[in-house]
């Protein structure tokens, strides 16, 4: 199927790279046109130089999602560059690898706000914009680590378990306004903040040997593999879908 978005208008949080930027692309492939949002503004601008020389629409705004004055003025950039406002995914995120006992009061604020009142500001400020559009599709990407448990992890995991019930809330809070919401739970993706995390331990091939050993179906995700769920969930095809997670998680949350 080709054009599943023709006529939408999607907001990617995050769109500089890895999940975000794959979403971008393929959501512009699918005909939407695509406000890529970042705070690293040149690999996000190069993310929508892309999309344009392959002759899809798109435009760049600059926004760090802890602050609603800037997530306020990112959906109007959205609504004044393209008119209108269809879907939102809350892609922006950040972690730390490090146990409860390990987290500073720091690095907890910094994963809870990003992740956290991220998602929550970025919903917020999207919604009246798709109440002026007739409805809408919010994506919120969350993690296996928002479903299940691990030693570690300990701010990451409490961020996206907010992520996926702040998402049921919203869906049940405005299912009969058109504008549905819906979670994403990636595994093991192979994206620059999966590298970073493996790079960092003392022997990064055991370290991936390790990773990989979670995943039943053998390989690290590609970003591409989310992006795709997300086409699904912000396509009309979904138009029934709403409050729900969709696990792409190469089978690791089955064991």
């Amino acid at each position: 199927m080709a054009d599943r978005l023709r006529g939408k208008v999607a907001l990617v949080t995050g769109g500089a790279s890895g999940i975000g930027a794959a979403t971008a692309r393929v959501f512009a492939a699918e005909g939407a046109k695509v406000v890529v949002s970042d705070v690293q503004e040149d690999a996000a601008r190069s993310v929508v130089d892309g999309i344009q020389k392959s002759g899809g629409q798109a435009a760049f705004v600059r926004c760090n999602v802890t602050k609603e004055a800037e997530v306020a003025a990112m959906v109007a950039f959205a609504e004044k560059t393209f008119g209108r406002l269809d879907v939102i995914v809350n892609n922006a995120g950040v972690e730390s690898h490090l146990p409860v006992a390990d987290t500073s009061e720091e690095v907890w604020d910094r994963i809870m706000d990003i992740n956290g009142k991220g998602v929550f500001l970025c919903t917020k400020h999207a919604i009246p914009a798709m109440r002026r559009a007739g409805g809408g599709s919010i994506i919120n990407m969350s993690s296996v680590f928002g479903l299940i448990g691990s030693p570690g992890f300990a701010a990451y995991h409490a961020s996206k378990g907010a992520v996926r019930l702040l998402t049921k809330s919203t869906a049940l809070a405005h299912a009969k306004e058109g504008i549905r919401a819906n979670s994403i739970h990636p595994g093991a993706i192979d994206t620059p903040m999966l590298r970073a995390l493996i790079d960092m331990e003392p022997d990064p091939k055991a370290a991936e040997v390790e990773w990989l050993k979670v995943e039943p179906i053998g390989r690290f995700g590609r970003p591409e593999d989310i992006a795709y769920g997300a086409l699904y969930l912000a396509s009309d095809e979904a138009s029934f879908v709403t409050g729900t997670e969709l696990v792409i998680d190469g089978g690791w949350t089955a064991n």
